[in-house]
């Protein structure tokens, strides 16, 4: 398929400016904003990387995302939607790593200040399974985690962290689509179709 490079980076910047018109937490809590819906359509219709998941297009899916739009919430988000105040989301993100065969490691993690404590992390990590279909992925979470990084913005104080595993027969799997992939942009599905969009961070995020 021949990419229209033109409309590509067109829509890619107008998405962009629309996303980043928002706070973080606008963005990445329950909303619904057509536009960005539309022009996320209309990327993944000239979608350059269109079997993201293959084993010659993974050096391109690998590596440091940071989730910017989230179209309804996040796992976290949701849970805090009701209680808004005192609250503020630092930092969303998703690691990827090469796995065995046919897998990959994925680290989920966000930063979350809290006004009356301090800044905790929290942290899911789980596999990737691969199949035949290269957008597709089977999702599953392995062990859950926190940590008090700072307690009243004292950076050089932190708790150790805590690691929860998840017993094999009680992790659930879902499937989780990538839509969309190129050099710097990243979009995936959920099994409810809740949209994420994720933009490539060169550095590590979620340290201090």
């Amino acid at each position: 398929m021949v990419i229209d490079r033109t409309a590509q980076t067109t829509l890619k910047t107008e998405l962009l400016k629309q996303i980043r018109a928002f706070t973080p937490q606008q963005a990445l809590f329950p909303s619904k904003n057509e536009s960005i819906n539309q022009l996320v359509q209309q990327l993944e219709l000239i979608n350059p990387i269109p079997q993201p998941l293959s084993t010659e297009n993974l050096p391109c899916l690998l590596g440091n995302w940071q989730l910017i739009y989230a179209s309804r919430g996040t796992v976290v988000t949701r849970r805090i939607n009701n209680i808004w105040e005192g609250i503020t989301i630092k930092q969303i993100w998703q690691y990827l790593t090469a796995g065995s065969s046919n897998e990959i490691v994925v680290e989920n993690g966000a930063l979350i200040e809290l006004a009356w404590l301090g800044t905790w992390q929290l942290k899911a990590e789980g596999i990737w399974q691969l199949g035949t279909d290269e957008q597709v992925a089977k999702v599953s979470f392995n062990a859950f985690s926190s940590q008090l990084m700072n307690m009243f913005n004292q950076t050089n104080w932190s708790l150790p962290e805590l690691k929860i595993p998840v017993l094999e027969f009680l992790r659930n799997e879902a499937a989780w689509t990538t839509s969309y992939l190129d050099e710097d942009l990243r979009f995936g599905r959920g099994a409810t179709g809740n949209l994420f969009v994720f933009h490539r961070q060169s550095d590590v995020i979620g340290k201090y």
